[in-house]
């Protein structure tokens, strides 16, 4: 696929690092001529310096021939331009933009073809903030992750010494829960994966991936770690764009404090919040910290703009009795570093909305993917389409299903009706069945299968397994 992409920031330079290690014909547009050479010095990709909206730039980067343009610049008015210009100019067949702004975001009809004709917005900080939620309402969880529109849910936990499955077989989970059907779909023991077998024996400090339907998950958690008391207190450290997103979502359920440095920005998160208490200063301070409490905080979240403070404040803030904490790091080499010390979760913004982008770069009906361990894995979620005669998986059990190595089908949902369907009611409706995979599992077509690869090389073989042939075309 030959795709243009706008804007070499952290999400364009993720982007690119994705589709490139997929064979993709990549060109990337910004008007950093260093920061592009950097680029191409460590990516198979072909670099343009320019101005990303403009008709000569983009034509220039290939327009006229290309199938994809993912603007995700810092202006949500470049990236909109370079879409509107794209449609009419070029007729480029897809166009993605990012959109910052909710003066933007909050209205669909501007993207529409007469308009700005994007076809899809993404809002990397309002996915961002979702992700935080999810880790709030779920304290025990490194990560939480959603497939089929919440039906199933995939969640990372550290394994401790003492709990219930910890030190024995993978195929003991059963007998401990006989009446939930769940699957550890991966296992990372010191950053090594471990494709789980049956005979796998779970040990303390194991970063494990479970999978099961989403009213199930909390119990089968159970099984790999303590639970802890639902959160309380939340001290936000730093109110930009994604410190008042999570504030604002928050603060009717939580007791929420957000420190911010400067003091006008400080009187408007005042101004603009309804429940949360707001306070200037800054977030290293350790004085601030004791008066404000933080020793009493059930969770302290970094979110400034400064790796160095973010990662300062978590750890003076854990140091302090902080019981948990979380820390915004752009570098993912930061973020690797510091992930499972004395700070409890490292978020990566771009790694963490990259999956959004690539459900809609993915070959084949890939209905979500989440890039997992800060990139280095992925979990995906693809509808099955076609029939026994064109189609590799329809009709067939999972263990006659070719195999590639790193990559293991978790789960599948069945009876999900298409996005914007009528919701059949009554005695005639097919119901929404979770199911998880077992070696004699029968895939359907329409199933939604989850599928989950330790290593982002996979990706393409897993979507050539899915994809349908000629005959169904």
């Amino acid at each position: 696929m030959k795709i243009i992409i706008l804007g070499a920031g952290q999400v364009g330079t993720s982007v690119a690092e994705s589709l490139v290690s997929e064979a993709n014909d990549i060109t990337i547009v910004d008007t950093d001529a260093m920061r592009l050479a950097s680029l191409q010095d460590r990516l198979d990709l072909r670099t343009l310096t320019g101005n990303a909206s403009s008709p000569s730039v983009l034509r220039q980067a290939g327009a006229e021939d290309a199938d994809m343009l993912i603007a995700v610049t810092q202006s949500d008015q470049t990236n909109l331009c370079a879409c509107k210009t794209a449609h009419a100019l070029f007729n480029l067949p897809t166009r993605i933009a990012r959109v910052r702004s909710s003066d933007f975001a909050d209205f669909a009809e501007l993207f529409t073809p007469e308009n700005f004709a994007v076809d899809f917005a993404i809002c990397p900080e309002q996915i961002v903030t979702d992700y935080i939620v999810k880790l709030i309402e779920v304290p025990e969880a490194l990560q939480v992750l959603e497939f089929a529109r919440g039906q199933v849910s995939l969640v990372a936990v550290r394994a401790f010494e003492g709990g219930p499955l910890v030190g024995h077989p993978i195929k003991e989970l059963r007998k401990h829960i006989p009446q939930v059907d769940a699957r550890i779909a991966a296992i990372f023991r010191k950053d090594t994966p471990i494709i789980p077998e049956g005979d796998t024996v779970i040990k303390a400090g194991d970063e494990v991936f479970c999978l099961a339907a989403t009213k199930n998950i909390r119990q089968v958690m159970r099984e790999l770690r303590r639970m802890d008391k639902p959160v309380k207190r939340i001290m936000i450290a730093g109110g930009g764009n994604i410190g008042y997103r999570l504030a604002r979502a928050i603060e009717r359920d939580y007791q929420v404090k957000v420190l911010d440095h400067n003091k006008r920005h400080a009187e408007w998160l005042a101004e603009n919040m309804s429940h949360a208490l707001v306070l200037q200063g800054d977030a290293t301070d350790e004085k601030l910290l004791e008066d404000e409490n933080v020793d009493q905080m059930d969770l302290f979240i970094a979110l400034t703009n400064d790796d160095e403070n973010n990662i300062m404040s978590a750890l003076l803030a854990k140091r302090m009795g902080a019981k948990r904490v979380v820390s915004l790091i752009n570098r993912r080499a930061y973020a690797e570093l510091v992930q499972g010390g004395q700070i409890d979760i490292a978020i990566s913004p771009a790694q963490t909305s990259i999956g959004t982008l690539l459900a809609h770069v993915r070959r084949g009906d890939v209905a979500a993917v989440h890039s997992l361990r800060r990139g280095a894995a992925e979990a995906l979620e693809l509808v099955v389409h076609g029939d026994e005669k064109s189609s590799q998986v329809v009709g067939r059990r999972i263990e006659q299903l070719p195999v590639i190595k790193g990559a293991t089908i978790g789960a599948l949902v069945r009876g999900l009706p298409e996005p914007g369907a009528p919701q059949e009611e009554g005695a005639g409706a097919r119901p929404v069945k979770v199911i998880m995979a077992h070696h004699d599992t029968v895939i359907e077509a329409g199933d939604h299968v989850i599928v989950f690869v330790v290593s982002k090389s996979l990706v393409p073989k897993v979507e050539k397994l899915f994809q349908v042939g000629f005959a169904f075309l």
